[in-house]
């Protein structure tokens, strides 16, 4: 089983893109959902989580106020609005999803059960 992200590709410094995450097999809204990104040579970090059962969201320092996690449970997909993107926001994106249900501890790679393949974002200056 495999989420699907998409919706990377390469903005200016100032720019918005929106991700998309989404499941041919698996029925998302039973999980919570987990936005990460991995810098060439860095490690994958948490941004942004959403719960499944009251919709409560988390975010990172380095995203708040910039990025907004939202889901359309009748379309099975799991959005990432990101605004004013920086370069240092250049990065592949991950989308993840979690059977608990909630977001504690959200930033660990390693309490999610299913990963999608990533989409690249590239933030120029």
């Amino acid at each position: 089983v495999q989420l699907q992200a998409s919706g990377g590709g390469l903005v200016q410094q100032g720019g918005s893109l929106r991700l998309s995450c989404t499941a041919s097999e698996l029925t998302l809204d039973e999980y919570s959902i987990g936005w990460f990104r991995q810098a060439p040579g860095g490690e994958r970090a948490g941004l942004s989580c959403i719960t499944s059962y009251d919709l409560s969201t988390t975010y990172s320092d380095s995203v708040k106020g910039r990025f907004t996690i939202s889901r359309d449970n009748a379309k099975n997909t799991i959005y990432l609005e990101m605004n004013n993107l920086e370069p240092e926001d250049t990065a592949v994106y991950f989308c993840a999803a979690r059977f608990t249900g909630h977001c504690a501890n959200y930033e660990l790679p390693r309490l999610y059960d299913y990963w999608g393949q990533g989409t690249l974002v590239t933030v120029s200056s």
